[in-house]
């Protein structure tokens, strides 16, 4: 299991969640029952992102602009883990990636148009063509530091094949799970392992 005991210890956490999904996904509402519960002095940001990755991304590193580098970490999920290797490699900070988005401007194609929120059906956006584009242009090329990253990768993903995002990966921390699904819903099993990556075991 990867450890960070060389690490100085986390005082904020931010979590972005994925494609029409929002903080009320069932990771993120997990992660924020243990933070308030266990680790209550350390800072959690989980916001509602934009459709607009270019807006998305510019809310995100504005919220952050005060966090202190060396003592913040970023999980994402999904697009959410595309966004959270943004950040990783702009602040060098510490990341989980739970089956994150390799190459996100290709598959985002194919969901242009009007989008509904998966935990608010009533909820409507429109994912505009100029979207693709501000994702190919966020997307870094290799990972500074591999070993800042633990990648969540479930082979049983319906969503995203998994060895794209193993092969994104490479040198990173990986757990390859054989099973699971894209929101991995066994996500409580691995909770101990996330925490123990980011030292808030």
């Amino acid at each position: 299991m990867p450890t960070t005991h060389a690490q100085q210890p986390i005082t904020h956490l931010l979590y972005l969640h994925g494609f029409r999904s929002s903080p009320q996904s069932t990771k993120a509402r997990s992660m924020a029952r243990y933070m308030a519960a266990h680790q209550p002095a350390i800072r959690w940001w989980c916001p509602q992102l934009p459709p607009s990755p270019r807006e998305a991304m510019a809310l995100v590193m504005d919220g952050i602009a005060d966090w202190p580098r060396e003592t913040m970490a970023v999980v994402g999920s999904s697009l959410g883990g595309f966004y959270a290797t943004c950040v990783a490699e702009q602040t060098g900070c510490r990341a989980v990636l739970l089956n994150p988005a390799a190459n996100p401007a290709r598959d985002l194609e194919k969901h242009i148009g009007e989008q509904t929120s998966w935990h608010d059906p009533q909820e409507r956006f429109f994912v505009q063509p100029g979207y693709v584009q501000e994702l190919r242009d966020l997307q870094c090329t290799d990972l500074a530091q591999p070993d800042h990253y633990l990648a969540v990768i479930a082979k049983g993903d319906e969503v995203l094949d998994w060895r794209e995002m193993l092969a994104r990966y490479a040198g990173a921390h990986v757990r390859l799970l054989q099973g699971s699904d894209h929101a991995l819903t066994d996500f409580e099993d691995h909770l101990p392992e996330i925490l123990a990556f980011l030292g808030l075991d």
